[in-house]
């Protein structure tokens, strides 16, 4: 396929640049423990210095893949549907959820927020960044914050971002994994203490799965 056909497919999201897609647990957040399937999408310019996809950064590491192909791989396997990334808003998700919900499947993302709003989601888990911000509209449509805990100064901007989310929003604070240790118990004091928040951790890799 030409180089600008395949553009313009992008462009309409009838391909992605799958980075992996894979039938896992869920570790992370409101649906911690539910069966999935992962779509992530290469792609991101946030640029959290402790991101653990950072292979995930560069889009052109990973080919552009049909839709319709990875909307029929993740029929095989579950009900539900998440799409992760890197950034998976940089690029439309309106066909793809569009699919997906016509085969019965429950659409989630996880997301910075940073970028304009595409796709139709039965859950929109928002993840704000210092470096770039949410756009207004990913604060409306947030069902879950879930705000990562790497130092004490982040309690503050966890409090900024929930100040933004509608009150459906169930809210979560995550230790950053490389300072679980010390960031844990800081976390239990906060939410004893602030009882609106809820704990995140990453299960998954307690467990030992993808």
């Amino acid at each position: 396929m030409l180089k600008k056909e395949v553009q313009e497919l992008i462009n309409i999201g009838e391909m992605l640049p799958l980075m992996e897609e894979f039938y896992t647990i869920q570790g992370e957040g409101a649906h911690t423990g539910t069966a999935a399937y992962f779509i992530r999408i290469g792609g991101c310019d946030v640029g959290c210095h402790w991101c653990d996809v950072k292979e995930s950064w560069n889009a052109n590491l990973h080919p552009p893949t049909k839709t319709d192909i990875i909307v029929e791989n993740a029929k095989k396997y579950a009900e539900t549907v998440v799409i992760t990334g890197g950034e998976p808003l940089m690029w439309s998700l309106d066909y793809i959820t569009q699919q997906l919900h016509e085969k019965g499947i429950k659409t989630h993302i996880e997301t910075s927020g940073a970028y304009n709003f595409s796709g139709v989601w039965d859950w929109f888990c928002l993840s704000p960044k210092k470096n770039k911000l949410p756009l207004e509209r990913a604060y409306q449509e947030a069902d879950e914050l879930k705000m990562i805990i790497h130092n004490k100064n982040d309690f503050q901007f966890a409090e900024e971002q929930a100040a933004k989310v509608g009150k459906k929003c169930t809210l979560f604070l995550q230790p950053e994994w490389s300072k679980k240790e010390k960031m844990t118990p800081q976390i239990i004091d906060y939410v004893m203490e602030h009882p609106q928040w809820k704990i995140s951790l990453q299960t998954h890799k307690y467990l030992n799965i993808p």
